[in-house]
């Protein structure tokens, strides 16, 4: 045997040894489990389910009859709208790069997506990219929906898709990754387990600054404006109530103890807030109403999202009636003294809940649950995280609101108010 493949074998063992702490450092991916896989697309389904249509048939039992197609038709198009502008752009600002502030154009048109998760931030994750993609995708299209309630019965619908497209690059896709994206509030530590800030607070407080920038509906606070139908008001809450359990469960990443914990929260959260809202309103009116137990619902739904993950039953109870109660004096007591017309009370219900829930994360957390103990200081945590998100959200919403209203206008004729959305923008009419 020659002396350099002598010198060869007897160095092997120690290369071969040598190359084990290099191979040791690298973090192995989480393998693909197919449990998993099935209940994120089973929640994507049932949270695209919220907005079309939950959402859609909720709104609509709200408004007034000449109105009801043009509320419908805006939550069905701001699907398809949100949809295209996320594939293109919106994950990439979201979940690309790692800037502070915004993420970058890495995946921009989905580019650079494998078939397994490929995030150096979520290693542990069991799900594929595509599949994370498009729950997240379903949380965009739902906050863009949320707004268009304190606009109804007034807004151009060019005008709206305007400025949902530029809303959702402009202020959702940065929001989002401040809080999920590893930018600034996740370094932080700021709680946001669902999208309490994310989607309702950033939703609600866009809603307020629309519904102020266009001005209250024609005849406000002295004609008839009630609800054309509530059975379908009620039908939508109904699909909003189930759907939520993909929205916070499914939040999981997985099928896992954190998504069962957050079903269950879930359902306490709502019934509290359902029945909170529900004998507030019968002690003060004198009649508990249908309207009030499915806002008292939504309004509970809302204040355990950014906390499902994080808070137990105790914590859930707490919220669910936190949420009821301040959601019902903001959207009636609050509203009424300030005269603003958010026409569906999409910053009382979502914005004002969503704020209440936010800060009760901190108080009520629970380590063992979600590896954050509840403090005072996670509380101040989490209102720096609820100011921040206010005072953009505020600002841009009415920079963009200006330019679109530049570029089209923002408000039909009062002729066209009068005679319905329905008829002037789409030219259908309910039966």
């Amino acid at each position: 045997m020659t002396s350099w493949l002598r010198l060869a074998l007897a160095s092997a063992p120690l290369l071969a040894l040598s190359a084990l702490p290099a191979a040791a450092q690298e973090p192995a991916a989480s393998p693909i489990n197919s449990g998993d896989m099935a209940w994120m697309m089973t929640s994507t389904a049932i949270v695209l389910m919220m907005t079309i249509p939950g959402v859609a048939l909720f709104y609509a039992g709200m408004v007034r009859k000449q109105h009801v197609l043009s509320t419908m038709m805006q939550s069905f198009t701001a699907c398809a709208l949100i949809s295209i502008v996320w594939v293109v752009i919106g994950y990439s600002l979201a979940f690309s790069g790692e800037g502070a502030y915004v993420g970058d154009l890495g995946k921009m048109l989905l580019m650079h997506m494998s078939t397994t998760w490929n995030q150096p931030y979520d290693t542990d994750a069991t799900i594929t990219e595509p599949v994370f993609m498009t729950f997240q995708m379903t949380f965009a299209i739902i906050t863009a929906a949320l707004i268009t309630g304190a606009v109804a019965d007034r807004m151009k619908f060019s005008a709206l898709l305007v400025f949902l497209v530029l809303w959702s690059i402009i202020v959702y896709s940065p929001v989002a990754h401040w809080v999920w994206g590893g930018g600034f509030m996740d370094g932080w530590g700021v709680l946001d387990f669902a999208g309490g800030t994310v989607v309702h607070i950033n939703s609600g407080v866009a809603g307020l600054v629309a519904c102020l920038v266009l001005g209250p509906r024609k005849g406000y606070g002295h004609d008839n404006m009630s609800p054309y139908n509530l059975s379908l008001a009620v039908i939508g809450a109904a699909l909003l109530w189930v759907g939520w359990f993909g929205f916070n469960a499914g939040s999981a990443g997985a099928a896992n103890v954190n998504a069962g914990m957050a079903m269950m929260v879930t359902q306490i959260a709502a019934a509290m807030g359902a029945l909170t809202w529900l004998f507030v309103e019968w002690m003060s009116k004198g009649k508990p109403s249908v309207l009030g137990a499915i806002s008292g619902a939504v309004a509970g739904l809302v204040g355990i999202t950014p906390a499902a993950g994080y808070v137990d039953a105790t914590g859930a109870l707490a919220i669910g009636f936190a949420s009821g109660l301040i959601a019902f004096w903001a959207s009636t007591s609050v509203k009424k003294a300030l005269g603003y017309d958010d026409s569906l009370d999409v910053f009382g219900i979502h914005g004002v809940a969503g704020i209440v829930g936010a800060l009760l994360t901190g108080w009520f957390a629970i380590e063992a649950i979600g590896e954050t103990a509840g403090s005072f200081q996670q509380v101040i945590v989490q209102a720096m995280g609820v100011g921040v998100t206010i005072v953009y959200t505020a600002i841009a919403t009415f920079i963009i609101l200006k330019v679109v209203d530049v570029i089209v206008g923002l408000r039909v004729t009062d002729e066209e108010e009068r005679e319905g959305l329905d008829v002037t923008q789409h030219g259908e009419r309910l039966g």
